[in-house]
């Protein structure tokens, strides 16, 4: 009984040493009604680290702001929350997150045998006698290594192309002004970001879709297969796709949308192509091929970012994931000041994070995502 009694004692003495050892250990603050309702009852997680985790993308400093985030498990709403002045019906605009959808659409094209992978990308103007840029293939183009003369982020601003193209001397027909640019490297030999090319694959697909060249003819092809032949099917009821004056979509940076309705096309990719019902919108294979690294850059595959490390050529550390922390099989849709749609398929989670944030802040709050995906453990 005497050993027993002196045993709360002995701890008590012993706990100074064991704090000069290092920090006593920190209380979290009680978690707020905002952040304890932002979590459903189909978390697939402990609830209330899910929502500390959530809570920390929105109240932590050196993040930028966050004004909406989605997370899905396994098919379900996990948790959702918005900042003040945004909320379930609010249309996000994309960036370049909207280079997955154009990757999308010319992956039902070629099921549809109406484009071919490896054969010259049918661009008019790329197909006179003599002209190199007539060797740049479709897969060149969606792995962003078609040798076209390109600087996505120009100093000053203007020298960009990406910036000259969709403000510019390029604007009212944006495709013509990206086809036109010269070769700057061989078709196929290296890897460069390009928006423009995105716009050049949105072009094809409406020179395929349509003969005309009436801008609303255009629009209204392009619109109308990607409504029902995507959107409609994924219950994608908010998205507005932009066009430019020549009818082209914006397909590497402006199509609009609700978090729940990008949540759903993350939900479709990490389903490899299927919505909801089962039925098989584009094919597994082209999914597959969307989340391959291309042979320039290990951290893209067709109009699609991947979780592989920054130490390969060709590689882009402004648009590194999370290597070290998530399984090599997540990827993700990335537009511009930090929109994220990230998908892990072995942990059959897809996270949305819209906002704002400087590429410092993105870094920051990249590893905050970090840590809502290690909540779910991998399948």
């Amino acid at each position: 009984m005497k050993m027993r009694s002196l045993l709360p004692i002995v701890t008590l003495a012993t706990l100074p040493a064991l704090f000069a050892c290092g920090e006593a250990p920190q209380i979290p603050d009680p978690l707020s009604k905002e952040a304890l309702a932002a979590v459903t009852e189909d978390a697939g997680a402990p609830k209330k680290d899910l929502a500390r985790e959530v809570d920390d993308l929105f109240t932590k400093d050196g993040q930028g702001e966050t004004r909406a985030v989605v997370v899905m498990a396994n098919g379900k709403i996990a948790a959702e929350r918005y900042s003040d002045g945004y909320g379930p019906d609010t249309r996000f605009v994309s960036w370049s997150m909207a280079k997955t959808i154009t990757g999308v659409m010319i992956g039902m094209l070629v099921a549809d045998g109406r484009l071919r992978l490896d054969e010259s990308a049918p661009v008019p103007l790329w197909q006179r006698p003599g002209d190199p840029r007539g060797e740049i293939t479709l897969r060149q183009l969606l792995q962003m290594r078609s040798g076209l003369r390109h600087t996505e982020s120009g100093d000053p601003l203007y020298e960009s192309s990406e910036v000259r193209m969709l403000f510019l001397d390029g604007r009212d027909d944006m495709a013509r002004w990206a086809e036109e640019q010269p070769l700057e490297a061989e078709p196929g030999a290296k890897f460069e970001y390009s928006t423009n090319t995105s716009v050049i694959l949105a072009d094809i697909a409406a020179r395929v879709l349509t003969d005309s060249s009436d801008p609303d003819v255009r629009r209204k092809a392009v619109a109308d297969y990607l409504h029902a032949r995507l959107f409609g099917p994924l219950g994608m009821a908010s998205m507005v796709p932009e066009f430019d004056r020549s009818g082209t979509l914006i397909g590497g940076s402006l199509i609009h949308g609700t978090a729940r309705d990008w949540a759903k096309l993350g939900e479709f990719l990490r389903r490899k192509g299927q919505a909801p019902g089962g039925e098989q919108l584009v094919p597994r294979s082209w999914v597959e091929k969307m989340v391959t690294s291309s042979p320039r850059s290990p951290q893209y595959g067709f109009q699609t970012w991947l979780n592989r490390e920054y130490r390969e050529a060709g590689s882009d550390k402004d648009h590194e994931l999370f290597p070290d922390r998530a399984p090599a099989s997540v990827f993700s849709l990335i537009g511009h000041m930090g929109q994220y749609v990230v998908v892990s398929p072995r942990q059959r989670v897809t996270i949305v994070r819209l906002g704002h944030s400087t590429h410092a802040e993105r870094m920051v709050m990249l590893q905050q995502m970090a840590d809502v995906l290690e909540l779910y453990p991998e399948r």
